[in-house]
């Protein structure tokens, strides 16, 4: 019964800004990694950021000096602020969450997505 719920999208004239919200829920025993992937018709899922427990960070090379992704831990939430956003960053960003439930099982969870689109 774990959840992750996406917010923050909508559509921005390229220079523009956005920022990403994800909440996880439900009956959580630990989280671990946390991250976002995005997905353009016809192209493949890939990985944009992400978090582990210890705070360590990586990015896809094409978003790097411009998205920040960063973490809530009271709140079971991650964020992705995304600066200077480029018409080739349209696409659906899902969420994703490596989770122990309440049961004591590690599941690889992820959210329903949230579209950015990027035009003029």
């Amino acid at each position: 019964q774990v959840q992750l719920v996406e917010s923050g999208g909508g559509s921005v004239q390229p220079g523009g800004s956005l920022r990403l919200s994800c909440a996880a829920s439900g009956s959580i025993s630990n989280i671990f990694n946390m991250g976002w992937y995005r997905q353009a018709p016809g192209k493949q899922r890939d990985l944009v950021a992400r978090i582990l427990a210890a705070g360590t960070t990586n990015y896809a090379e094409s978003v790097k000096g411009r998205f920040t992704i960063s973490r809530d831990y009271a709140k079971n939430t991650v964020y992705l602020q995304m600066n200077s956003l480029k018409a080739e960053d349209t696409a659906v960003y899902y969420c994703n969450a490596v989770i122990r439930n309440s049961a004591s099982r590690v599941y690889d969870y992820w959210g329903q997505g949230t579209q950015v689109t990027v035009s003029s």
